[in-house]
Order: C-alpha cells, then structure tokens, then sequence
C-alpha cells in the first residue's frame, strides 16, 4: 500500500494533521478491511484503493479540527466513518459508532478488536430507539439524514451545552438550517473536487 500510505501522508500534512506511525499503520489496516469486506458485504461503492484513501480517510480527517473534548456518537456510522477514524486519532476521546444494520456493526467490531481501539464502542440500534444514561457531548454524522431529522432523531442523546457536527457536501439550502445555531466551516479536503462542509450547530 505504497501509493495509498503516500496519498493519505500527503494529504494529512496539507491538512496540517501530524500523524504518528502507529496511526497511519491503523489507518491504512483500517482502510485494507474495509476493502476485504467491501468484496462481500457492499460496505461503500468505491473500489479503488487511492480513492478510497481520498474520499474515506481524508475525508473523514477533516473533521478533526472541530472535534472537541467529550463522549462522541456518530450516528448512521455505516463503515465507520468519521468516528473509527476519529477513535484512531483521539485515543483519549469515548467514540461510539452507532448504526441499525447488523452486517455494518459487526464490520466495525472487527475493526475494533483487530486495531485494539479500547476507546470505541460499536452499537447496532435504530438511533432513535436508542437510550443512554450518559449523554453525547458532541454528535457526528456523514450520510445519515438531513440536518432536521438528524436533530429530531438524536436530541435525546445530546449532552446539555453539547453540539452537532455534521459533515456535509457543498450546498446546504436556506430551509435546511433556517432558525438554527450553526456555524458553516468549509473544508479544504486534498486531491478532492467536491466542496465539503461541516455545520456545527448548538441547540
């Protein structure tokens, strides 16, 4: 994996994200399973290992700037991106990756135990069915739902003073975030074409 360890390294650094050794052998191991699963189980429609590093790792790497101290959930979790790749780069953040398709969690915990990732949790539940004594201090998603009925569906589990941080494309429409809290950060994600954002918002 010379050329992806090459683009994710060059990637990271125009990002300005130090990335130690040992992550980049956990990211790169992380992105070979979902590869390896990708043949059987249809985790993600990209194929091509450098895209792949392009569009799931540095993709998900540009979030990190905004992650901040506190219990995480990403919800609609899917192959586990943001959060494993959040969990690989904040080991001293609790990362919980919660999704409602059985074949996806059970990805995620292979990931887990195969990267020893004792800060992530893998839930397999409909997020909103899902009840937790302690609450999120900061909720993430990539491809779950609108902004709306992503609010709707997870409020319950947001901590007081907690935020939402949800990874989006680059046209976001006036009634989509109309009477929210939300700052718009745009991203700069390397060797990609698309526009990107993050809305952060406060209820």
């Amino acid at each position: 994996m010379i050329k992806e360890q090459q683009v994710l390294c060059e990637g990271a650094e125009l990002m300005q994200i130090n990335l130690s050794g040992k992550q980049i052998s956990q990211l790169l191991s992380y992105l070979s399973l979902i590869l390896k699963w990708n043949r059987t189980y249809n985790l993600s429609a990209i194929r091509d290992p450098v895209e792949s590093v392009k569009k799931h790792l540095l993709d998900s790497l540009s979030i990190l700037p905004f992650v901040k101290p506190g219990r995480l959930l990403d919800v609609g979790s899917g192959a586990g991106l943001p959060g494993i790749v959040i969990s690989i780069m904040q080991p001293e953040i609790e990362v919980s990756v919660l999704d409602s398709v059985g074949k996806k969690c059970r990805f995620m915990q292979v990931v887990k135990t195969g990267l020893e990732l004792e800060n992530l949790t893998v839930i397999n539940s409909r997020v909103e069915s899902f009840e937790q004594n302690k609450h999120y201090n900061q909720i993430t998603s990539r491809a779950f739902a609108g902004v709306y009925k992503t609010i709707h569906l997870t409020k319950h589990l947001l901590a007081d003073n907690g935020i939402y941080l949800l990874m989006k494309g680059d046209y976001i429409e006036e009634k989509d975030i109309d009477k929210l809290n939300v700052i718009i950060h745009p991203l700069s994600v390397p060797f990609i074409a698309e526009k990107r954002l993050v809305l952060e918002i406060k209820l």
